[in-house]
């Protein structure tokens, strides 16, 4: 019989998610992600999104602010329940990615939420506490 747990005051709960994408199309990926700069910022040209958006990491912060997800449209794919199979791409999205799956991980008691180290992260942010379930 599986144990029930019962929230209690000051318990933490930390929700771990990876999601996954594949680019396969890098200029429509670099250039989805310049039309989400100019939504961002009115005003701003296609010369300002080019100097701000060159490289992956610029791209994916820029979606993230724009849109919460990086590929924000694509129906939630959990890695077994439906979406393509194993290897296969989805090449028709016009930002050039290829949603690949996405994992959620719930974690109670970690020692100190994220809010309690205030600037100075710990190494791994993402470790496991010790003798966590996962």
């Amino acid at each position: 019989m599986d144990e029930q747990t019962t929230p209690t005051a000051g318990m933490t709960i930390s929700v771990r998610t990876r999601r996954d994408v594949v680019i396969v199309d890098p200029e429509r990926f670099l250039a989805s992600a310049r039309a989400a700069y100019c939504d961002l910022h009115p005003g701003a040209g296609e010369e300002s999104a080019v100097e701000n958006i060159r490289d992956v990491y610029d791209a994916v912060h820029i979606l993230l602010d724009r849109f919460g997800r990086l590929v924000a449209d694509a129906p939630e794919t959990l890695i077994g329940r439906g979406g393509p199979r194993p290897g296969e791409r989805v090449l028709d999205r016009p930002d050039g990615l290829s949603p690949a799956g996405e994992l959620q991980q719930i974690v109670l008691e970690d020692p100190m939420p994220l809010q309690d180290y205030g600037c100075f992260l710990p190494e791994d942010p993402f470790a496991l506490p010790p003798n966590s379930q996962p």
